[in-house]
């Protein structure tokens, strides 16, 4: 693949990132990107300790501020799980 990925991880990348900032701390953006273990683990870290919420919002930016190949390369190639 050229152009360090497609179209469809620039879809993720925007989806993943503004789920993470709106709606952190159900952790959507694990399951957008399909790591579902970190997704429910996410889950528990909102309602268990509170933090979910705050992870969310740092990944979110995060990810939105990736270039495109760097996104494509550390969560969708590499499979990074957190930040």
């Amino acid at each position: 693949m050229t152009g360090g990925g497609s179209s469809d991880a620039n879809s993720k990348k925007i989806a993943a990132g503004i789920c993470g900032i709106l709606l952190g701390w159900l952790g959507v953006h694990k399951f957008i990107l399909g790591y579902n273990t970190e997704g429910i683990l996410h889950i528990v870290l909102s309602f268990c300790c509170g933090i979910g919420g705050i992870i969310g919002l740092v990944e979110g930016i995060i990810y939105l501020t990736k270039t495109d190949e760097e996104f494509y390369s550390t969560y969708i190639v590499n499979k990074k799980g957190w930040f």
